[in-house]
C-alpha cells in the first residue's frame, strides 16, 4: 500500500471527502461509476489492507460460496470429529483483581 500527500492542484478533493464524512462517494464518467471515496477515520491499516487484497478477497469469496452450496460442519460435529471438547467456560482461569481498599 502506497501513501502519498496530495497535489496542490487538488487539494480541494479533501474538501469534498471531509464533507461526505462517512459516506462513500462515488465518482462517475458519462454516468457510470469508476471511483469511490472510501472514509477511513475508523480504519486501521490492517483491515485496509486485508479488504484490498485479491488473494484475502478470493478466500472469502470461496468460503461465501461453500455456505451458500450448504458445505458447513457445526462446531459440535468438529469436536466429535477430532474427538476435541471446547474448554468448560467455568474451568477458564480468570484474572485476578486486587482487593479494593
Amino acid at each position: 500500500m502506497k501513501a502519498m500527500k496530495l497535489p496542490k492542484a487538488i487539494e480541494s478533493f479533501l474538501d469534498v471527502a471531509e464533507t461526505a464524512g462517512e459516506e462513500t462517494l462515488v465518482f462517475t464518467r458519462k454516468k457510470r461509476p469508476v471511483a469511490a471515496l472510501v472514509s477511513l477515520r475508523n480504519v486501521d491499516r490492517e483491515s485496509l489492507a486485508l479488504s484490498t487484497n485479491p488473494q484475502f478477497l478470493s478466500i472469502v469469496e470461496a468460503a461465501r460460496k461453500d455456505v451458500r452450496a450448504g458445505k458447513t460442519i457445526s462446531l459440535e460435529a468438529l469436536e466429535k470429529k477430532y474427538k476435541v471438547a471446547a474448554p468448560n467456560k467455568r474451568t477458564v482461569p480468570t484474572r485476578k483483581t486486587r482487593p479494593s481498599s
